[in-house]
């Protein structure tokens, strides 16, 4: 066994291997806190032919007896993976990824598990860290390590490794991959806050991604590690000279095509003639001819941007796409946009709900609910193909994620805006950056539902073109430009700064200088997209009528019982009388939901009636409940009552309560005394008009009085 450790923010990272999953290639226990993962990563013995990609698979996987939990549901157990262990596995997946050799084609796993959490120290970032040391210690051949860390900002002071309870105070929170010289990988969200800020974050996160990666070097060193022998690529010079007498100069001119569509169409057209036109002499070589004519169109685009600062579609490098909006095009739904730019196109909708309508999150570490949440749906129509439609792709989970994330920022304050938010994303063309158009759209949709934002937020993807010595930055990337292209790189946010970030490469790294261009570049872009988006709403509309009303009510946490009442028999009755949904919080916040504005009204004022506290001279209009010999209990507001003693029912002489009035009566009455036991005594004669010559009637036997419930008073000794 070998273990290595270091102080990280103040807290010890040890990293042991040798000790468990001895038979995996590379497994390593990773313990920060007292967090701990397991992580082993194994790779198939022989590659797979019959492909074009890169067989990886990373799972990351939070099991409930981490933090001393047994799971909801029926089965108690762990099942499919939920939309946080997906986003850790992108996390995981997005920096690793593109370091394996380009020739690599054996099916690889890297699986973590998380064996104990401190509900502290978040073991997300950290996966990355154990996948890196994994993979190094392993017989794979990877070209790491990397290091995976959290940086958050707390007045105005970067926080490495942020914990749960200090991500609260965070106005920015960055997840950042990074190797020894560079950044590789980013993802994030912040409180609208500058271009130099993030970029200070950054390189506060690569200072200590070298600490860790140091880490993992001083555990490989260790061992004696063999990896597997990569098989040489041969090049069939004789085929790719064929292929290029066939191609020409049709590729330069198919690159130019501007409609995707089109674009498409003339290159499966073009594969197909060099195909049929070699298969004699070059039988069952399909799938070379088809990757040579891949990499001609890959180089052609490239050169034609970096020498001519010419894109496919005729644009410039920082030239956005024509943008169209079509607000409220959904006229019966809370809100909705369509978002258009270029051949990427959003329709958004918005809807409005109540508590009753917030996601319950049952996580490892915690339990709780979310007001507001989006939906991104990428169906394969978008793209114009057949696909497999089923489960919620990870793809859809992340973006979906990003474009939340973007928004969350701009959102008003619940008490201002008590409303459970729902945004979805059908994704109707997909030509680059649907999730960044959905940002748009959302944004959009919000507005015209009638959520007064803080301002619009707007997102844009940046794209870059490099071959080490020229450089290429480009703005809202084509979907040819994001496949072909070593970035991609969104960025979001408003007129006052970003709200999220998301970085991933193609290559090894990206330097500051380039990254900083980059950012300048997306904030002009990102200003464009803004005076669109304004020009089109500027404002928040009026709340759609088809909406719910939500009005809520602060009261004194020691009347929730009281508006409760025995069995919810009190708030029963106030949601049955009004056909409102009510809602009461641990801390007094009343919320009342319904379609009637003048039912939620009633709603409220009947709330306010149960937990109100009386003061002597109120009046009331109160319904008689029960009658006894000294008086008759007047229900005032629902669920509570107080005596109006026979003596306070007539200005004369009363013999018989029932000469008065019966159960169920209506009674104007009038509160003269709260006793010190806070008892209720009520006057009906107070608001009668007294007659000419009253005198007050003789006092009555006060033994029978408000308290003694009819009883007989006692006499002697007991």
């Amino acid at each position: 066994m070998i273990n290595v450790e270091k102080k990280i923010a103040g807290k010890t990272l040890t990293i042991q291997t040798g000790k468990i999953a001895r038979q995996a290639a590379g497994s390593v226990v990773l313990t920060y806190g007292d967090t701990t993962l397991l992580v082993a990563v194994n790779a198939s013995k022989e590659a797979r032919e019959d492909i074009n990609y890169f067989p990886l698979q990373v799972e990351y996987r939070e099991k409930h007896y981490a933090s001393g939990k047994i799971p909801g549901g029926f089965f108690k157990r762990e099942a499919r993976p939920t939309e946080g262990e997906v986003l850790t596995s992108r996390l995981t997946d997005r920096p690793i990824r593109p370091l394996f050799p380009k020739g690599f084609k054996n099916e690889t796993q890297v699986m973590i598990t998380v064996l104990q959490s401190d509900g502290e120290n978040m073991a997300d970032t950290w996966a990355g860290v154990g996948a890196s040391a994994a993979l190094m210690i392993s017989n794979i051949p990877w070209n790491g390590p990397i290091a995976t860390v959290r940086v958050g900002q707390i007045e105005n002071e970067f926080v490495l490794s942020p914990t749960r309870l200090q991500l609260e105070d965070c106005s920015l929170e960055l997840v950042v991959s990074g190797n020894k010289e560079t950044i590789v990988m980013v993802e994030g969200e912040a409180d609208e806050v500058s271009e130099a800020v993030v970029v200070d974050a950054l390189k506060f996160a690569q200072s200590h991604i070298v600490e860790i990666i140091g880490l993992q070097e001083e555990l490989a060193s260790s061992l004696t590690v063999n990896k597997i022998e990569e098989s040489a690529v041969e090049l069939d010079q004789v085929l790719i000279d064929a292929v290029n007498g066939k191609v020409g100069n049709q590729i330069s001119d198919i690159v130019k095509i501007v409609d995707k569509q089109d674009r498409d169409i003339k290159k499966t057209e073009l594969v197909s003639d060099v195909l049929s036109s070699l298969e004699e002499n070059h039988p069952e070589k399909e799938k070379e001819i088809k990757s040579i004519i891949d990499g001609y169109f890959k180089d052609t685009m490239r050169e034609m941007i970096l020498a001519d600062g010419l894109r496919s579609d005729g644009r410039g490098t920082k030239d956005i796409r024509e943008i169209t909006i079509d607000p409220a095009i959904l006229k019966r739904v809370h809100g909705s946009a369509l978002f258009t730019r270029g051949e990427t196109q959003a329709l958004v909708v918005t809807t409005l709900g109540s508590k009753r309508d917030e996601m319950i999150i049952d996580s490892m570490d915690e339990d709780y609910k979310k007001n507001y949440y989006l939906h991104y749906n990428f169906p394969p129509y978008c793209v114009g193909e057949v696909g497999r439609i089923g489960f919620t792709s990870r793809r859809e989970i992340g973006h979906g994620n990003l474009a939340q994330r973007a928004i969350k920022p701009a959102l008003p304050d619940y008490d201002d805006f008590p409303y459970t938010i729902r945004i979805v994303s059908e994704i109707m063309e997909s030509n680059g950056s649907s999730s960044m158009a959905s940002v748009c759209g959302g944004s959009l949709s919000l507005m015209c539902a009638g959520a007064p934002l803080k301002g619009h937020v707007a997102g844009i993807a940046m794209g870059l073109i490099t071959d080490g010595k020229r450089n290429a930055i480009l703005s809202d990337i084509l979907g040819l430009e994001d496949h072909l292209g070593d970035m991609d790189f969104k960025v979001a946010g408003t007129r006052d700064g970003i709200s999220a970030i998301q970085l991933d490469l193609k290559i090894e790294g990206i330097s500051f200088e380039l990254l900083t261009e980059a950012l300048e570049q997306a904030h002009e872009g990102r200003m464009h997209i803004l005076d669109k988006m304004y020009e089109a709403v500027p404002e928040a509309y009026e709340l759609s009528q088809y909406a719910p009303r939500i009005l809520t009510i602060k009261i004194n946490p020691e009347k929730i019982g009281g508006l409760i009442g025995p069995g919810g028999k009190n708030i029963k009755k106030i949601i049955e009388d009004t056909e409102c949904e009510v809602n009461v919080d641990d801390e007094g916040i009343v919320t009342v939901a319904g379609k009637n504005p003048a039912k939620c009204e009633e709603a409220i004022k009947l709330v306010e009636a149960i937990t109100f506290d009386p003061e002597v001279g109120m009046e009331f209009d109160g319904k008689v409940t029960r009658l006894m010999t000294f008086g008759a209990f007047v229900e005032f507001a629902p669920g509570r009552e107080g005596l109006v003693h026979i003596s306070e029912l007539e200005w004369h002489r009363v013999n018989k309560v029932e000469d008065v009035c019966g159960p169920g009566d209506p009674m104007k009455i009038k509160l003269i005394k709260i006793d010190d036991q806070g008892r209720l005594d009520f006057s009906r004669k107070a608001l009668l008009e007294k007659p000419e010559g009253w005198t007050p009637p003789p006092k009555r036997d006060r033994n029978h009085n408000s308290r003694d419930r009819g009883r007989k008073p006692f006499k002697g000794r007991r």
